[in-house]
Formats: C-alpha cells, sequence, structure tokens
C-alpha cells in the first residue's frame, strides 16, 4: 500500500476541527507539532519588535487513494481560503514502518 504524508500548518484555535475532519475524510491520526512562523503579510510589530505567530504543524500519514478528500476537509475545516490561516502540501513517502495496526483499518 502506498502512503502520502499530509504537512499542514494550522491555527491553533482550528487544530481539533481540522484533525476531526481529517479523520472523518480517511485519515486515521495525526501528530500535531507546535510551531512559529510568519507569511509574506502578516508580520506584526509591537514597538518595533517582532510578534510570534503561533501556528501548529499537523502531520498526517495516509493512504494514497484518500488523500485529496483528506486535503480537502484540511482545506476547508482550516479556512485555508482566507488569508493568513494556513497552508498544507503533500509529500511522497517511500516507506513506512509501525502502521500495521491503522493498516487493517485500511483495509
Amino acid at each position: 500500500m502506498a502512503f502520502k504524508c499530509i504537512v499542514a500548518m494550522v491555527k491553533p484555535d482550528l487544530t481539533d476541527k481540522v484533525v476531526d475532519s481529517a479523520k472523518g475524510a480517511g485519515a486515521t491520526g495525526a501528530t500535531v507539532i507546535d510551531a512559529a512562523g510568519t507569511g509574506a503579510r502578516e508580520a506584526k510589530t509591537f514597538f518595533g519588535l517582532s510578534l510570534d505567530i503561533r501556528t501548529e504543524v499537523v502531520l498526517f500519514l495516509v493512504s494514497e487513494n484518500c488523500v485529496a478528500s483528506v486535503l480537502s476537509a484540511i482545506h476547508e475545516a482550516g479556512r485555508f481560503h482566507e488569508p493568513g490561516t494556513g497552508i498544507a502540501f503533500v509529500l511522497s513517502v517511500e516507506s513506512a514502518i509501525g502502521i500495521e495496526s491503522q493498516m487493517t483499518n485500511e483495509q
């Protein structure tokens, strides 16, 4: 079975909704990593000091056949159509281990 990794940068207040929506679309789980970043248009300053923009990186390892539906669910739940709310992209996965329990859910 072929897998893909969906990487989504999500606003912290939307992370739970994004993960739940992705699970509803076929993802079996997610890993959430706390992060900070800024987009090209959202650099904010306070008295000349840059403010960190909190974000969370959410990783989904999904079977290749459900990438489109999971990505669509992430897009909608994360409100990615609104400026500065987040981005997501898909990476190829050459091999993976430790996912045997997930494979029984997929089959």
